[in-house]
């Protein structure tokens, strides 16, 4: 019987018995294998000397990362059967699979770990004391567009015919590319499309207009290098003495953009710091609306990475940042100032924050060369992420200087940082309103950032600090690491912290939600309202 019919058979067959309120019994039939699209891996990024890697009997390319190595592929309906090899043939003691709460379980056999996947995953898999092995399993694509046609823009047609080369800039066909397809989506009420094939394009600052789609097809990479002369500055970091320069951004007062693809958004880490020192923002949407963004990787940025600016109506989905643990400042996704923003399925990994929120003011080195005024945010939610950092997992803040308000971060697993979870108020005088963690898997906390490793640090850390941090809920969370310092609710004498709500908090070595401060390890606690514990 063919895979197909034989998938069909069985889900009949277990619809029958659940109706008649029967079970399969020991032996129900076997789930077909799923399909899978395996993304090329460009000759820039090197194989990995630690795992091999199999999927359904397919080898799928493992990559090294300073810090951990990574794989990347996409499944269909099914079973997606993984088989992850010691390279070094010595036999695997221990493992681990992140998100833990997954329950993936195992099968070791000499260097051999065996698993299977019933849907796509972003996992993280630690073997022994080797580096983990990032495996990020997509949904299939199902938009891809053609490669060629009436409102498809291919950055290697004529007249300009862009190249692939990691020497040679294609920025002014890329760029025309993208005017061209702007335009044709304006004057047919629609998107244009530019249609980038696989292969490295080195490109220097690009812009992006409304009524635009961006496709970034599997093993296509857009390079950065820093180099003068090809990016334009955009801002100053005061905290980094250096440039910042936007890699893609959109125009201001633009909508109807859309990126996707399974392509990378490549800023060359360290590397692009040496001719210039000019760090790079990988992607900053800024003063646009009805933004989109699916299934695009994001690699080695010298600052951080993606900023939704003054925005609103955005979504970003299936979303990996694989950023480095030897670069401070390059936060995975920072939204700033911006409303209606969704964030889903995502990995972030990085030294700093990989996913959090932050408003400003028209004096912040971010904002001294944007026209416009400052903006609260609000409505923004984090949903399906994975966290590792060595900075805060989930957080709102540090900039405060705008209200901020109806922030939700939710269905997260923090695999390693110093602090799970935070609101830290640091800079600016602006209120902090119902914020929200839910469902949150705390794993690990192995490091320390502003003499905090703990699993919540909730406080006002700028002095002037005036006005309150008023409704923060954090529900539903399994904390198997609490750290070593205490968790913390600290405000300030003139903004207190009102409103804290802490729901089914399960702590180490135990079942049940935790019933008092104490039992959640939060000590020392100073200038708050009344905290209400639901165990």
């Amino acid at each position: 019987m063919p895979n197909r019919a034989r998938a069909v058979f069985a889900a009949v067959t277990a619809t029958m018995l659940a109706v008649a309120g029967l079970s399969a019994g020991a032996a129900p039939a076997q789930a077909a294998d799923a399909p899978l699209q395996i993304y090329p891996v460009q000759s820039i990024y090197p194989a990995s000397s630690e795992f091999a890697l199999t999927v359904n009997g397919q080898n799928v390319p493992v990559t090294h990362t300073r810090g951990y190595e990574t794989a990347q592929l996409a499944m269909g309906s099914g079973t997606a059967s993984v088989t992850v090899r010691k390279v070094n043939n010595t036999a695997i003691g221990a493992y681990s699979i992140t998100p833990v709460a997954l329950g993936i379980a195992g099968t070791v056999s000499g260097p051999t770990l065996s698993f299977s996947l019933s849907q796509p995953r972003y996992l993280i898999i630690k073997i022994d004391g080797r580096p983990q092995l990032v495996l990020t399993v997509d949904p299939l694509e199902t938009n891809a567009p053609a490669t060629s046609g009436t409102g498809i823009f291919n950055v290697t047609a004529a007249p300009d015919g862009a190249q692939p080369s990691t020497t040679a800039y294609a920025t002014t066909p890329f760029q025309n590319a993208l005017n061209d397809a702007a335009a044709w989506g304006s004057a047919n009420g629609g998107q244009g499309t530019v249609y980038v094939p696989p292969g490295v394009w080195t490109v220097g600052t690009l812009y992006l207009r409304s009524n635009l789609a961006l496709y970034l097809a599997p093993g296509a990479v857009l390079r950065y290098t820093g180099e003068d002369g090809h990016y334009d500055r955009h801002w100053h970091k005061d905290s980094q003495n250096r440039d910042i320069t936007w890699f893609l951004s959109t125009r201001y007062s633009s909508s109807n953009i859309t990126i996707y693809g399974r392509g990378t958004i490549d800023g060359n880490g360290k590397a692009s710091l040496l001719p210039s020192n000019l760090g790079v923002n990988l992607l900053t949407p800024i003063y646009t609306s009805h933004f989109r963004l699916d299934g695009i990787t994001f690699r080695e940025s010298s600052s951080w990475a993606i900023m939704p600016t003054r925005s609103s109506d955005m979504q970003f989905t299936n979303m990996k940042i694989f950023n480095q643990f030897d670069m401070g400042e390059n936060d995975g996704i920072d939204v700033m100032e911006s409303t209606g923003v969704s964030v889903g399925n995502a990995v972030g990994i990085g030294l700093d924050d990989p996913f959090s929120t932050k408003t400003w003011d028209a004096a912040t080195d971010l904002f001294r060369n944007v026209p416009g005024d400052p903006r609260p945010l609000d409505g923004v939610t984090f949903d399906g992420l994975l966290s590792w950092t060595y900075c805060y997992g989930l957080k709102a803040g540090q900039g405060f200087l705008q209200p901020q308000k109806n922030v939700t971060f939710a269905n997260a697993t923090v695999y390693q940082a110093a602090v799970g979870i935070g609101v830290h108020h640091k800079y600016g005088t602006a209120t902090a309103s119902n914020i929200t963690f839910s469902n949150i898997d705390v794993e690990q906390l192995p490091y320390t950032n502003d003499n905090n490793r703990t699993w919540l640090a909730l406080w006002l850390q700028d002095p002037a600090g005036s006005l309150p941090i008023d409704g923060v809920t954090v529900k539903n969370v399994r904390v198997r690491d609490a750290g070593t310092t205490p968790a913390r609710i600290n405000g300030s004498p003139t903004g207190p912290i009102n409103g804290v709500s802490l729901n089914h908090i399960v702590m180490p070595g135990t079942t049940t939600g935790a019933t008092s401060l104490a039992a959640m390890k939060i000590t020392g606690d100073t200038n708050h309202g009344p905290v209400t514990i639901t165990p």
